[in-house]
């Protein structure tokens, strides 16, 4: 299993948030973006786009206004058909 995983936007070397840009390649974009868990404390994913795929433009938007309140953001774009996230923490 080959799936292509790009850093779209490089932020400080050392700070920023990751999001996760999940691409369907054509059938939709979700973004996901780190959290906390108030109940239990543990890391969890959170649907930045809503809880349906998006297209692209929309999740490129999305990408674009978090970039303008926080300078040191990285993008991780993973394409998928499948929509896999690959991330172990809960998505919420």
């Amino acid at each position: 299993m080959n799936v292509p995983v790009m850093v779209t936007r490089r932020g400080d070397a050392t700070a920023g948030v990751v999001l996760l840009k999940i691409n369907r390649l054509g059938d939709g974009c979700m973004v996901l973006s780190p959290s906390t868990s108030l109940e239990s404390g543990a890391r969890i994913w959170l649907r930045g786009t809503g809880p349906d795929w998006v297209d692209e433009s929309t999740a490129d938007e999305f990408i674009e206004r978090q970039a303008r309140f926080d300078t040191d953001l990285w993008v991780l774009e993973i394409e998928d058909r499948e929509g896999r996230a690959f991330v172990e923490e809960k998505i919420e």
